[in-house]
């Protein structure tokens, strides 16, 4: 299964894993002699890890082009779900694709748009954000994220000993989200110490993370730890809590690895004691993936999930890439 996708960390645990949920049906299957045309629809960067997952999609275009002369990808960015549904028409009529691999900005306003695609017997991948409606996809690659929701869990339940009070901030409504939260949630139903006084979506952005950490510091005298759940907003959590001058949080736990956060584990930061792996080169390595098997006519298995792994000070070096973007 390692053959498909690269390991995505240096880690024997951050290989892939790959798990065929269901023969996919739907787009017609390409000939191997067609050319494709392949179709990238993507978040604009308005954060750290959308920074990441647009520069591994036109690196993507860059080394698949130069491989494969039978090949064309159009890479296009949206600031918000009705931007990105109507560039989906537009790759459809305009640049008339026959392969497409989406990462939704969101999961639910995006569903029917893509299914629309996908019934012109466009071959769909989508990436991360899955959709309402899986019928509307082929294949779907993404991070793990019930990991991702999981391993913060266990390690915020050990490093408090089973007790204390909690807050937490969510990302964007989605089926990735929702995905994480539950997964949080039902580690820490086993840990009846563990008080979470509230979760409110502060939509992976440093600021409105900001915003809401303020909200939290104001409405709770006291606070032991806070899942950031992103690296990004896990910035905007270190500033409030920084300008609140609070003492008594002891950790802060963000997500996704980036080199930031990776840094500050590997040095030692007082509050910054782990992080979980989550790379945005899933996203190369989907077009990659949905490319190669259109060229030969192939389908891809209907699921590939990439494990999330716990990065600590003993392993940070291996999750640290300074010249990456994220």
């Amino acid at each position: 299964m390692k053959q498909v996708i690269g390991a995505i960390r240096s880690t024997g645990a951050g290989m892939l894993a790959l798990s065929v949920v269901a023969a996919a049906l739907g787009a017609g299957a390409a000939r191997a002699d067609e050319k494709v045309t392949l179709g990238v629809a993507i978040p604009t960067a308005d954060h750290g890890f959308t920074g990441g997952i647009v520069w591994w999609a036109n690196k993507a275009k860059t080394d698949l082009e130069k491989a494969h002369p039978d090949l064309k990808i159009i890479v296009k960015t949206a600031a918000n779900a009705p931007e990105q549904a109507n560039q989906l028409q537009d790759l459809v009529t305009v640049n008339k694709i026959n392969a497409l691999v989406i990462f939704p900005y969101e999961s639910a306003s995006l569903t029917q748009p893509v299914a629309q695609v996908k019934k012109k017997g466009v071959y769909v991948t989508v990436v991360d954000r899955g959709l309402t409606d899986t019928s509307a996809q082929d294949a779907y690659v993404a991070g793990d994220n019930t990991a991702f929701g999981k391993i913060p869990a266990q390690y915020l339940a050990k490093e408090l000993d089973g007790k204390g009070d909690i807050v937490a901030l969510r990302g964007i409504p989605t089926t990735l989200d929702n995905e994480r939260w539950t997964a949080f949630t039902g580690v820490m139903k086993n840990y009846p110490g563990i008080h979470i006084l509230d979760a409110k979506y502060a939509n992976w952005n440093r600021d409105d993370a900001f915003k809401v950490t303020q909200d939290y510091l104001t409405r709770f005298p006291h606070i032991d730890a806070i899942w950031a759940a992103d690296d990004d907003m896990a910035v905007g959590v270190l500033k409030a809590i920084d300008q609140a001058k609070r003492s008594d949080i002891k950790i802060v736990f963000g997500g996704a690895g980036s080199k930031g956060m990776v840094k500050n584990v590997m040095d030692g930061a007082p509050l910054i004691k782990a992080d979980v792996s989550y790379s945005p080169k899933f996203i190369y390595d989907a077009i990659k993936l949905t490319a190669e098997a259109r060229l030969k006519g192939e389908r891809l298995p209907a699921t590939t999930i990439i494990p999330s792994v716990l990065i600590t000070k003993d392993n940070a070096k291996e999750f640290y890439f300074p010249d990456s973007p994220f």
